[in-house]
């Protein structure tokens, strides 16, 4: 029975990988310029082609990479998220990441005047590391340490400065709105290639570190005093899973801007496939958010053609009544 379970979402998986791949090449061939599966096969053939070869490798190629590893970034780190806050409708936003960068976006803008979209990844990249941080500061004092609970309102605190400070910013320097309005909106549209270089290692270790660490997230969300009793440093196992959400979310946000609730949904989903082991739970969840986001961003190229909507304001039309779902669900069950 246990192999029979261990089989199925083996196959599972795979059919998720084939699911995302099938989404990667639909984003490459579908939007407002007209091209085909025949278009998109003779783009990788010829670097010296028509108009839509050119689309094709310029933009819609990197979009649907970029695509992919930010939803696969926001769905792990989501699902690790609600694994130690244990709270089930955590996510990255929750411990400032968009919140953290956002405010440094708009700082680099308004006071040393970078338009640049690189610049803007670094800097991103070091504002949610920065709230991150300090979340973990603040909810580290007092006697009992790091706790669920005093991390979740820490992230709440910063969450809620940060933003206050970006919006008083803008509301004192509207000139430099139109600057980060495209960040600030949450999009894979225009984003290079480059910027998903700079990042990719980063994510990489960390995603390949978050499946080493799912047994003992396992451990750790049985309880703190058993996973203490069986020996786990669970200090240690908070700090590590702190910097992997860190270096996760805070990628994603450095690359596409602050997209929400693909954290929250992606580990819900997942776990209805196949429970609460977070061994199939983290790999499940990253192929889940990169599929997720990249739907996404295909439905927002319709919308409005031949503009477009930003991929944040489509996760946020989905995201939004399975948040309200969730939260009287939780409420329900108290």
């Amino acid at each position: 029975m246990i192999l029979r379970s261990i089989q199925m979402k083996i196959v599972g998986l795979i059919l998720g990988i084939i699911i995302l791949v099938v989404c990667i090449g639909l984003s490459i061939v579908l939007g407002y310029t007209n091209t085909s599966v025949k278009t998109a096969i003779d783009a990788f053939q010829s670097f010296n082609g028509s108009n839509e070869h050119i689309v094709i490798q310029n933009v819609r190629l990197p979009r649907a990479l970029i695509g992919a590893a930010v939803g696969s970034c926001l769905g792990i780190a989501g699902a690790m998220m609600q694994a130690l806050t244990k709270n089930p409708l955590a996510s990255p936003d929750i411990i400032g990441v968009n919140a953290g960068a956002s405010f440094f976006i708009v700082v680099a803008v308004i006071f040393f005047s970078v338009n640049s979209l690189q610049a803007f990844t670094w800097i991103a990249f070091g504002g949610a590391a920065l709230a991150v941080v300090v979340v973990y500061f603040l909810g580290s004092l007092g006697k009992e340490g790091l706790t669920p609970i005093k991390l979740t309102l820490a992230g709440a605190a910063i969450a809620a400065f940060f933003s206050s400070l970006t919006q008083g910013l803008l509301a004192i320097d509207e000139t430099s709105l139109d600057q980060v309005l495209f960040w600030l909106a949450g999009s894979v549209q225009g984003r290079k290639l480059e910027v998903l270089y700079s990042v990719l290692p980063y994510i990489a270790v960390a995603t390949v570190l978050a499946f080493f660490m799912a047994q003992k997230i396992n451990v750790l969300t049985i309880g703190e005093d058993v996973a203490k009793g069986l020996g786990q440093r669970t200090a240690f196992v908070k700090i590590v899973s702190g910097t992997i959400i860190t270096i996760l979310a805070g990628g994603a946000v450095a690359i596409a801007g602050p997209i929400s609730f693909v954290g929250i949904i992606i580990p819900h989903i997942v776990r209805s496939f196949v429970g609460q082991d977070y061994r199939w739970i983290f790999p499940y969840s990253a192929v889940a958010g990169g599929i997720l986001l990249l739907v996404a961003d295909i439905a927002a190229r319709y919308v409005i053609m031949p503009a477009e909507v930003p991929v944040g304001v489509m996760t946020a039309l989905v995201g939004t009544p399975f948040f309200i779902y969730l939260a009287r669900k939780e409420a329900g069950s108290s």
